[in-house]
């Protein structure tokens, strides 16, 4: 049975509340500069995640430790000025928020406040707790996120499927309530078993984003530079690459290039 689908001028934490009541799914990508941003808002796209992934798509980095405070309000800023429907979400970045839950309110006030993003997201459960306690104290609206989270990718190891076994599916599930319960307004679930998933996502009232999470959750979140094929080392099974960019901006250049040194370009027209 097809749900009829509400149309919404401006996304906020209540509309995605609305959006898992009401059966629609809820679609999430990320981006990093206002150009990007501006396409991904324009094609109605629910909300933006300004992920910490721009330390690997934006600056080249192997994990998304390196990136800092100051580079993800940049990034946040920018995306910002480009947005007029969707709800915006910004990455704590590694080190801004895990050791002191005054630091992780300091950090959450920052983004909001020089960036003015919409809400931030952290990464973990149980021991981050009084951290999510204290920023949604402040009014600062949180995104949790569990199972494959890459700031503790050294402690992880490996980029491997999370929660197969019993013991860290139930910690995943006891941790997802514990988010609920201290008032995250949704929760991304990152490359588990995608009936784990399913549980989780009837398990909370929350809106549950999966990436590589199967199609049981509330919604879905890729990066968008995977999407349209700008990136191509990254293959995980989870990707849907929708177009090939990265070829078809080679070409371009290429072609650019080639009428450069033909004297093609610019031809009388294209001069003053």
């Amino acid at each position: 049975m097809s749900v009829a689908k509400k149309e919404y001028k401006r996304v906020t934490v209540k509309s995605l509340i609305e959006m898992k009541k009401n059966g629609e799914k809820i679609s999430m990508l990320t981006a990093y500069d206002y150009s990007m941003a501006k396409i991904v808002d324009a094609a109605n796209v629910d909300v933006i995640l300004v992920g910490d992934s721009a330390s690997n798509v934006m600056a080249g980095h192997e994990t998304t430790l390196p990136i800092t405070l100051d580079q993800m309000i940049y990034h946040a800023s920018s995306v910002i000025r480009a947005v007029n429907r969707a709800l915006v979400v910004v990455d704590l970045p590694f080190g801004s928020y895990q050791s002191d839950p005054k630091e992780a309110l300091r950090s959450a006030i920052r983004i909001m406040k020089e960036s003015g993003g919409h809400a931030v997201k952290l990464e973990g459960g149980l021991e981050i707790k009084e951290s999510v306690k204290r920023i949604l104290n402040a009014g600062i609206p949180v995104m949790g996120h569990l199972g494959l989270t890459p700031q503790s990718i050294y402690k992880f190891g490996t980029y491997t499927v999370r929660a197969k076994e019993e013991e860290e599916a139930i910690k995943l599930k006891e941790d997802a309530l514990m988010l609920e319960k201290a008032g995250c307004f949704a929760i991304v679930l990152e490359k588990i078993p995608a009936t784990l998933a399913k549980e989780v996502a009837e398990l909370v009232t929350i809106p549950v984003i999966g990436i590589g999470a199967g199609n049981g959750v509330d919604g879905q979140v890729l990066v968008v530079h995977d999407l349209v094929g700008l990136t191509q080392e990254f293959n995980p099974r989870f990707l849907r690459r929708y177009m090939n960019l990265y070829e078809e901006m080679g070409k371009a250049i290429s072609d650019y290039v080639s009428d450069v040194k033909s004297r093609d370009f610019p031809s009388d027209d294209e001069q003053y």
